[in-house]
């Protein structure tokens, strides 16, 4: 029964949104019927809601969206993700390569804020050429690609851990993922942007590489601290502002401004929503009853294993539905890289449809389109992907 009363928190949260209320009315809805249908005590739903400030992990991601937010400031400022575009112009000639390249680029940034500046340089390349919520879909598909395979985000760190698996085995496994999501991106989307940025052809690209380097260099800074010197993401981000104030000589008057503009209360207040509702949801304890209901399924075990990540993912995010799957999947099936590799592709697939996913709270907000008509959009393609990595997942059993 609490199964079913989750479904019917996310129809409420769908309805409200398929009737054009703006996020926080869907997700505030959300909210109201779980604590009536969970019966959850007052006290309790407040305790729930302060979490998200209290406890870092939550409250984090709030404060590096104010951060990112302000670098962001401080770069249009100076223009440099403007003089940024132009340099891979230069280097490329390739509006394709443009959009594709910087989504991957900072995709290496662990911070959903990073979505931000992603649609800075896919708008401006692809404006006029893609519809907003087609922008939206090529932003955060791209932008998450690194996601699926780095060591650098949660997920994959904890599904390594619980599995067993060596980084060392996992990484060549997720070459043809990622060439796949890749691909599913550019065969449907980038392929209808022209190639031709509508610039001169670069007199020297030597030089471009360089200035790319100088505009870019707060970025390359972000992940050097965090890859390199293990720094967590808000102390990085917060050394980098420090600099790019000192080296861009932002004034007083620059400053005070951006402090105030880069308080997005929108975009704040629907991430603060969106992680209310992953602490309800949590509150529950209906992803525990996950695995006895999948367990009837006339499915094989490997398949039992999928539905149940991606439901759990869609439900309250990659994180919680590793945590419980990851373990049993390894428990119940011969595992190894094949394993890990499928259901770590499951699981990214399902997070791109995520109602819970900040990431996809911020590129519809930076669009000016709805969470619906992103997940929408989103939905085939990662259908599409399951398939395609089921179907690998056979092939690596033959080959391992």
């Amino acid at each position: 029964m609490e199964v079913l009363y989750l479904g019917i928190v996310f129809l409420i949260i769908i309805a409200v949104l398929a009737l054009r209320h703006p996020l926080h009315h869907a997700i505030l809805a959300g909210l109201v019927v779980i604590v009536v249908l969970y019966r959850i005590p007052l006290g309790d739903a407040a305790v729930c809601t302060s979490r998200v400030i209290t406890v870092w992990s939550s409250f984090s991601v709030l404060v590096t969206f104010y951060l990112i937010t302000f670098l962001q400031r401080i770069l249009e400022a100076r223009q440099q993700i403007r003089l940024a575009q132009q340099d891979l112009n230069g280097i490329f000639h390739n509006r394709r390569v443009n959009v594709a390249g910087a989504s991957l680029f900072i995709g290496l940034l662990p911070s959903a804020a990073a979505m931000i500046l992603c649609g800075d340089i896919v708008k401006s390349a692809t404006d006029g050429y893609l519809e907003p919520k087609e922008q939206a879909f090529v932003t955060t598909w791209f932008r998450h690609i690194p996601e699926s395979a780095l060591p650098t985000y949660t997920a994959v760190l904890l599904m390594l851990s619980l599995s067993g698996v060596e980084l060392s085995s996992f990484l060549p496994g997720m070459i043809v993922p990622v060439l796949t999501l890749a691909l599913l991106g550019y065969v449907t989307y980038l392929r209808r942007i022209p190639k031709d940025p509508g610039t001169p052809v670069s007199q020297s690209r030597g030089m471009d590489v360089i200035h790319l380097f100088q505009h870019l260099w707060s970025l390359l800074l972000i992940l050097v601290l965090i890859l390199g010197l293990g720094f967590d993401v808000v102390s990085a981000v917060f050394i980098v502002i420090i600099a790019s104030i000192v080296i861009y000589r932002i004034t007083f008057a620059e400053l005070r401004e951006m402090i105030v503009s880069a308080f997005e209360k929108k975009m704040l207040g629907n991430t603060f929503l969106v992680l209310v509702l992953k602490e309800f949801i949590s509150y529950t304890g209906v992803l525990e009853q996950l695995p006895e209901l999948m367990s009837g399924l006339p499915l094989p075990p490997y398949l039992v294993f999928a539905v149940l990540m991606f439901a759990a993912t869609v439900i309250s995010g990659s994180t919680g539905a590793i945590a419980m799957g990851t373990p049993l999947a390894f428990a119940a099936i011969p595992g190894g890289m094949p394993l890990m590799v499928y259901l770590m592709c499951i699981t990214h697939a399902a997070s791109q449809i995520s109602p819970t996913h900040v990431c996809l709270v911020v590129a519809s907000d930076y669009y000016h389109i709805s969470l619906g008509e992103l997940v929408r959009k989103t939905i085939p393609f990662s259908l599409v992907f399951c398939v395609l990595m089921t179907v690998y997942y056979q092939i690596l059993l033959m080959l391992v």
